[in-house]
């Protein structure tokens, strides 16, 4: 792919639309490239998350978290492993290359760290962001408790 189509995907993405075309750029050239067969394994349940994923190509496939949830297809632009980008933690689910060819850019914590410290009104953007979606999740949370006060 080039350039200026990486850089498109990613603009599409939650979180990496927030940036500036030359943090995209820093992105683009400082993560790797995966790709995957159909129904590779990207990573499984319990494994070391140490970054996220840009789906470039195709479609990855996320089992569910729990026995009564579905599938989730991710297809281009979608962010996989979003908190993984900022802290170390286990991916809670599993996820494989569906029935194409998969390609991934694996935007790991240290390239996060790098375009953070390098555009740092980009890092007051993200800060801004994840903030509004916590206190909306925390705000769900606790409308769904009002709702159901068992």
């Amino acid at each position: 792919m080039a350039l200026d189509d990486d850089i498109a995907i990613l603009a599409a993405a939650p979180l990496f639309g927030l940036m500036g075309r030359d943090a995209l750029r820093l992105i683009s050239f400082a993560a790797e490239r995966r790709r995957l067969e159909p129904g590779a394994v990207l990573f499984s349940r319990g494994d070391p998350a140490e970054g996220g994923f840009v789906v470039m190509r195709g479609r990855v496939i996320l089992e569910p978290r729990s026995p009564r949830g579905a599938a989730i297809e991710a297809g281009p632009s979608a962010l996989i492993g979003q908190n993984a980008l900022f802290f170390p933690g286990e991916r809670p689910t599993a996820a494989r290359a569906g029935p194409e060819p998969v390609e991934v850019m694996v935007v790991t914590q240290a390239v996060m760290r790098r375009v953070l410290e390098v555009f740092p009104d980009t890092a007051a953007v993200i800060h801004d962001a994840l903030a509004d979606e916590l206190a909306d999740l925390t705000r769900r949370f606790a409308d769904s408790r009002a709702a159901d006060p068992t």
